[in-house]
């Protein structure tokens, strides 16, 4: 499978990053090992997860979706050199202090992501969630530490505005700290506003790379809700109300038409969209079975011609 280049991060990845928050959630350990498995035979090579997944489920504390992860690779001799893992710091884990970007918090929590991960480095760190109470120069100054500990081998951001990742880029200029190297932004064929326009042109100005998560909205562009009784029958059927408008209709009437052409899944011709958009270097997107895998390495050989592309952006 054709990999591409994250940024300036080094690090070449399949064109789709495996969304772990279903790991101790959705899916329990022996199907997660499963889908994972299925994954990199696939020839993908990325996984992203994040210290506090899945903290929201019940019983869960968070810290499971990278402890599974771990087990993982210790069951599968050889396969941590097969693989880019991107996890995340600064949501809330519950205890005191343990939040944010600041300095004492990062150093503790990445030794859990390491323990828990069984690795002795993580391929991508991710700061969550922008943090008020914290400067840019004190978060990358942490980084700084991991990375030269090699802790670390690349960091990145989740959830800024053009402004914050300008502001953040700036102070790594003027501090001759690191910089962040690739963006984590909600984005898909439905929600474009906060990705599209300026914080897109400082990506692509700059060379950061892009790995985008809601990539299929929750599950609505799979095209399986299509009506408040469809919203039932899944636990992420909550989340997917909003979508449930005219443009949404009109967004699943594109998907449908496209499909049927390509002789694809919705989803499959969703997430080709996102593999085909510029300044966008790989959507993410959860599996909770070996044939959702499958699905996903046949959105990554789709070829959407200009004229669908066309048909898919200006329904969104």
């Amino acid at each position: 499978m054709n990999r591409r280049p994250l940024g300036n991060t080094g690090i070449d990845i399949a064109p789709l990053v495996f969304g772990g928050n279903v790991f101790g959630w959705t899916i329990d350990e022996k199907t997660s090992f499963a889908v994972l498995d299925a994954f990199v035979d696939h020839g993908f090579n990325a996984i992203d997860t994040a210290d506090v997944y899945s903290r929201w489920a019940e019983g869960n504390e968070g810290g499971e979706s990278e402890t599974i992860i771990g087990r993982w690779l210790k069951a599968r001799p050889g396969v941590r050199d097969k693989v880019a893992l991107f996890t995340k710091v600064g949501s809330d884990l519950g205890g005191k202090g343990q939040k944010g970007l600041g300095k004492d918090w990062i150093a503790q929590a990445v030794e859990g992501s390491l323990q828990r991960l069984q690795v002795e480095q993580i391929d991508l760190y991710f700061s969550h969630w922008p943090d008020p109470a914290t400067s840019y120069k004190e978060t990358l100054t942490a980084y700084k530490a991991l990375l030269a500990q090699g802790k670390v081998k690349s960091i990145g951001a989740s959830n800024l505005n053009a402004a914050q990742l300008e502001e953040a880029l700036k102070v790594a200029r003027q501090e001759q700290l690191p910089a962040y190297q690739v963006l984590q932004p909600e984005y898909n064929l439905y929600d474009r506003s906060s990705f599209d326009g300026p914080l897109r042109e400082l990506c692509l100005k700059e060379d950061i790379g892009v790995v985008t998560y809601y990539s299929l909205a929750s599950g609505f562009l799979s095209g399986k809700y299509r009506s408040r009784d469809d919203l039932k029958s899944s636990k992420r059927g909550t989340g997917v109300g909003k979508y449930l408008t005219p443009r949404g209709m009109a967004v699943l009437e594109a998907l449908d038409d496209v499909a049927a052409d390509q002789g694809a899944k919705p989803a499959e011709v969703a997430l080709a969209w996102l593999m085909a958009r510029e300044g966008v270097t790989a959507p993410i997107a959860s599996a909770t079975s070996v044939e959702q895998v499958k699905s996903f390495a046949k959105a990554a050989q789709l070829t959407l011609s200009h004229e669908q592309i066309a048909r898919l952006t200006d329904a969104g």
